[in-house]
């Protein structure tokens, strides 16, 4: 695994969580300007999980920022490069490329996550937040009309009334907030919101990777239909999955569990 994606110099770093390691982490690293994405580290961080993607060696992945701040969004200081581009390019639309990346993703919030920030935040699959973690849409303040999704996004996750009132007068979630509405599943001390990032990212990595992947698909697709078509496309995939196992499969299961029957629980 390279320890910095292309052309980032290096703002995009990616690694394994220690040597061997079936985790990746993904470390925003700008934290003299609060890790504000200039159009280069767009471009390198989707750069970053297209590579993950492909990389069978990875299980999940850790998103983090170096510093004080996750992510502050777009720097404003190249705002015009930035938007003057073309904003349905998925080469510069790491969003785009963390949706489509079949391994989950646990972002791992200490500080600000500042609009492009948010949104790549509300792009993770799992949110671990440091107590100083502070999420913020600032579209309306500065007259930047979203593209990454969050217009759409938050309303789903804290429902639509907060999402109105965060989004139209640009007021932070803190930590608190965000675990009460849902946001973020984790809460810990800003110096443990990496650990325990990857914590997660390890119990998810001694699990059945192949199903991991289809499992994190069938939850995500389905979030996109309503219930009865949700549950439909559960009992399409799985019939398909087990009409593809074959007997030495089926018998591999059967070991694999009671092997781990035997063995102590994980502590998640």
């Amino acid at each position: 695994m390279a320890t910095t994606s292309p052309d980032s110099g290096d703002l995009i770093l990616l690694e394994p969580a220690k040597p061997g390691s079936p985790v990746a982490v993904v470390t925003i690293n700008r934290p003299a300007a609060l890790n504000a994405l200039t159009r280069s580290m767009m471009i390198s961080l989707a750069a970053a999980f297209r590579r993950l993607d492909a990389d069978d060696g990875v299980a999940a992945v850790v998103l983090a920022g170096r510093g004080r701040s996750f992510c502050t969004g777009v720097d404003l200081n190249v705002a015009e490069e930035v938007f003057k581009g073309d904003v349905k390019d998925p080469a510069a639309n790491p969003v785009a490329q963390m949706e489509l990346c079949r391994k989950p993703i646990i972002g791992a919030v200490a500080g600000f996550a500042v609009t492009a920030g948010f949104e790549i935040a509300l792009a993770c699959d799992i949110l671990v937040a440091g107590r100083s973690a502070k999420f913020l849409d600032t579209h309306a303040k500065f007259g930047i009309f979203p593209s990454w999704g969050l217009s759409q996004k938050l309303s789903r996750v804290i429902g639509p009334n907060r999402a109105r009132e965060v989004s139209l007068t640009c007021t932070p979630i803190t930590a608190e907030m965000a675990e009460k509405w849902g946001l973020v599943n984790h809460i810990v001390d800003d110096s443990q919101v990496l650990s325990k990032s990857i914590e997660i990212a390890e119990a998810i990595a001694r699990n059945n990777r192949n199903l991991v992947v289809l499992y994190k698909s069938v939850i995500n697709d389905g979030l996109q239909l309503d219930l009865e078509h949700a549950r439909a496309i559960e009992e399409e995939r799985a019939h398909d999955y087990y009409n593809g196992m074959t007997k030495e499969q089926f018998a591999s299961m059967q070991k694999f569990i009671k092997s781990r029957s035997s063995k102590p629980q994980s502590k998640l």
